[in-house]
């Protein structure tokens, strides 16, 4: 299990993240920062597709975290996904990882950079679902 802050959250997205899902999935985002998330990892492992929809609740979702000096990173997303990723040039604006654990350690070292972290809670993990 990875260690975070409790300002971080790792959300595992599941299914096709397309119109149907997009929007569930903003809302999950969007209540993760009304709780104090300001790092959020986004699983991507289990996303076998997404269209324009699901790529606007990342895009969306990196500029927002970005105004309140948080971030987004992007976790094992398939060849495909990770095509999207690449052509649009989603890949500049947050961090792609391996996988989970990968983003988890890298954002514990950026954090472990400022000063007065010291305490350090277990991950958030939730699943959303997307059938």
């Amino acid at each position: 299990m990875a260690v975070i802050s409790s300002d971080a959250a790792v959300i595992t997205v599941c299914g096709e993240l397309d119109t149907d899902t997009g929007l569930a999935l903003q809302h999950q985002l969007a209540g993760q920062v009304v709780h104090g998330r300001r790092h959020l990892v986004l699983d991507l492992a289990d996303v076998p597709f997404m269209d324009s929809s699901g790529l606007r609740v990342i895009v969306r979702t990196v500029n927002e975290m970005r105004n309140i000096d948080g971030s987004v990173s992007l976790a094992a997303p398939s060849q495909v996904v990770r095509r999207v990723l690449d052509l649009t040039g989603v890949g500049m604006t947050c961090q792609i990882f391996d996988s989970a654990d990968a983003a988890c350690e890298a954002l514990l070292g950026r954090k472990d950079e400022v000063p007065d972290r010291t305490a350090y809670d277990t991950v958030d993990r939730q699943r959303v679902q997307h059938d």
